[in-house]
């Protein structure tokens, strides 16, 4: 009976620790331009062709209570309705506690113009998420032991009712994005109706996430031409970013720039917000180098490393990132557009 007890209060303890405290924050990516619905639901179909893309980041690979999460997204446009829509399923595991959640979302879109360089689009997402505890299938209480065949099955535990058991839950999104040539202001709010993420029988909603994400391209000299049949200059710019994001009491800024040479594109920032201490601690989070390849296929790839400057240190392994996206070929080449200004935001 004693070790019962000990298994339920390290269980409890953890269980206040993993989700009380970490799952306060979504899963976040640094290379976040590279999972645009995930950002804002109004990227969905930004790129006015099919595109497919995949993201996987591991965060703090160097502890036992490390972050993994894995997306792979889907969109097109729909011209004749001026319409995105798009689908996205992530898995993401967190803490020694290996805390998982499952999300399957979809997206919708709509472009309206503006004036003849100057776009907004709305989005809505909706999202259905599944979480269970990874490791409470290990646990055995003494409740469970059938004394008549202790080498038999498990039997139910009883000590807390309703724990291990998957919590599933509906999320609503929106945003909007503003765009021209060379400027974008983006908006976007996930969880607007806080569901409920209790494993217990009790109330403990997921609040609200809020994003601000703005930046502006700044061309610079154009490169040598492009081996192809279009013989174009290449292009080369400089793009500072900034991405504001607010969830319950947590709250993060990433600011920096980009410098592109086509076809190759790096990114400096820095993550945190020291002035706006949580818990008597510095909210100081990373600096995040990036390197990223746009091919002329359509294909982008990008690698990003966070480089913690948090009190955990470098010890933690810090974070890798790995981006992967395709255009596809788009069934609609050589008719007329409704736009032909293309998002001036970065693809990583």
């Amino acid at each position: 009976m004693q070790r019962s007890y000990l298994y339920r209060l390290f269980f409890i303890l953890i269980l206040i620790f993993s989700v009380g405290s970490l799952h306060a924050q979504d899963p976040q990516y640094s290379q976040y331009y590279a999972a645009p619905m995930y950002l804002n639901p109004a990227f969905t179909g930004s790129e006015l062709v099919p595109r497919v893309g995949f993201n996987y980041r591991n965060q703090w690979p160097g502890l036992d209570a490390q972050f993994t999460t894995f997306s792979a997204y889907i969109d097109t446009y729909l011209d004749e309705y001026n319409s995105g829509v798009g689908l996205m399923v992530m898995n993401d595991v967190e803490g020694a506690a290996k805390l998982r959640s499952t999300t399957i979302a979809g997206f919708y879109s709509y472009e309206l113009r503006i004036s003849e360089k100057a776009f907004f689009r709305p989005g809505f997402r909706a999202s259905y998420i599944r979480r269970d505890i990874g490791f409470f299938e290990n646990l055995i209480f003494a409740n469970q032991i059938d004394r008549t065949n202790i080498f038999g099955p498990t039997l139910p535990s009883t000590d807390l009712p309703g724990l291990g058991e998957p919590v599933n839950m509906l999320s609503l999104s929106f945003g909007g994005l503003f765009f021209t040539e060379n400027f974008w202001f983006g908006l976007s709010a996930d969880h607007v109706n806080t569901p409920n993420q209790s494993f217990l029988d009790g109330v403990s909603r997921l609040p609200a996430k809020y994003s601000v994400h703005t930046g502006y391209r700044i061309a610079l000299a154009s490169g040598g031409y492009r081996r192809d049949f279009t013989h174009m200059a290449r292009q080369r710019y400089i793009v500072p970013t900034l991405n504001y994001k607010r969830q319950g009491p947590f709250e993060q800024l990433d600011i920096g720039a980009y410098l592109y040479t086509e076809p190759l594109m790096i990114g400096l920032w820095y993550r945190g917000l020291p002035y706006r201490p949580i818990e008597n601690q510095l909210n100081r989070d990373a600096l995040v180098v990036m390197v990223g390849v746009n091919l002329p296929t359509g294909m982008n790839v990008g690698y990003s490393f966070d480089y913690t400057v948090s009190q955990l240190g470098m010890q933690s392994g810090g974070a890798h990132e790995v981006s992967l996206s395709f255009l596809l070929a788009d069934k609609n080449k050589g008719k007329l557009r409704s736009r032909d200004t293309i998002l001036p935001c970065p693809k990583f």
